[in-house]
């Protein structure tokens, strides 16, 4: 880590020494024409107007010129780390061995140890998430929850985010907050980021995976909980999304149908402006089901008008409404 580090200081160190060298010479050169050139040199010069714009041209080329090397040279630095796994996975396992060293209070199965569990048994490229901040300058922590259940047993859920195969890694604080809901509308240059929810376990001071689910989502992470769905009494996990387009959140909600060790099942709701679904127990089942709510929008005047139900079809996996089964989705 440290050679890699002293490696790019050196390089940017020369990079910036020979920028300079070069606007220095450039200046010299205005300097020269106009200052040190006999007095009838300096006549002619000013009778052609043509020779000070272009030495000027000169100047601002070079520098500008030297100004937008340095910046390509830096980017390549960066992308050392971005396409390569190995150099990643070094800056990675340094910090977190910075942060064993400077804990004070330690458990097991802490959220330590949860980093450590992500990088050594993910692909590269993927990170924890950590909760966005409700309030300015609040210190972010990890987006990790523990849970134990009536039995004793002791459980972690916590969200991660892996990186497109391909592509560059993603950095975690561009897929956390408000502004980067609209990573969707963006290009690949920042990589795409495959969010995850899941859940281990904690047996004799070690982790073990119990599930992952994917969070159809590629941006704008907020929070996440653990929430009860009233009408079952069933726990659910609700995954709360930033969503700027429509002024509103969407939440991705992981229902705990037969128990907590199996597989989820998900149900999207959201709010915003013109824009609503909100949890139902329609037809009594054990699935979950919602409403969709139809908004008329005019100049003036903006109201719900109608609503839609949709319920949950197990046998095809998918949501279907009540104006007919041409009309569903998908979670």
């Amino acid at each position: 880590m440290s050679k890699y580090l002293i490696e790019t200081s050196e390089k940017l160190f020369k990079s910036r020494l020979e920028k300079n060298t070069e606007r220095s010479r450039s200046v010299n050169l205005v300097k020269f024409i106009i200052f040190r050139r006999p007095k009838n040199c300096i006549n002619l010069i000013f009778q052609n107007p043509l020779i000070i714009i272009s030495a000027l041209l000169t100047f601002l080329f070079i520098s500008c010129g030297e100004e937008k090397k340095d910046e390509s040279e830096i980017y390549s630095l960066e992308q050392q780390v971005e396409y390569v796994p190995e150099k990643d996975a070094e800056i990675q396992f340094f910090n977190l061995d910075k942060m064993k060293k400077e804990a004070k209070n330690r458990f097991p199965c802490d959220t330590i140890d949860v980093i450590e569990f992500v990088l050594n048994n993910f692909p590269p490229g993927t990170y924890p998430l950590i909760f966005d901040r409700s309030v300015p300058y609040e210190i972010q922590k990890p987006a990790v929850i523990y849970y134990n259940d009536r039995g004793g047993g002791k459980y972690v859920f916590c969200v991660i985010s892996r990186s497109r195969q391909g592509e560059r890694f993603i950095e975690p604080k561009n897929i956390i907050g408000y502004d980067q809901s609209y990573i969707d509308l963006d290009s690949t240059k920042l990589g795409t980021a495959f969010p995850y929810l899941i859940l281990m376990e904690c047996v004799n001071n070690q982790l073990s995976l119990v599930w992952e689910a994917p969070i159809p989502s590629h941006g704008g992470f907020n929070r996440f909980s653990i929430k009860n769905w009233a009408a079952k009494n069933m726990m659910y996990i609700e995954s709360n999304f930033h969503y700027a387009q429509g002024v509103g959140h969407i939440n991705y909600n992981y229902f705990l149908i037969d128990g907590l060790r199996s597989f989820p099942h998900l149900m999207m709701t959201y709010f915003g402006i013109d824009f609503k679904r909100s949890i139902a127990n329609i037809n009594n089942d054990k699935y979950p089901d919602f409403y969709e709510y139809v908004f008329l929008s005019t100049d003036n005047r903006l109201q719900i008008i109608d609503s839609v139900a949709f319920v949950y079809n197990p046998k095809d996996s998918v949501y279907e409404s009540s104006l007919g089964k041409k009309f569903n989705r998908p979670y």
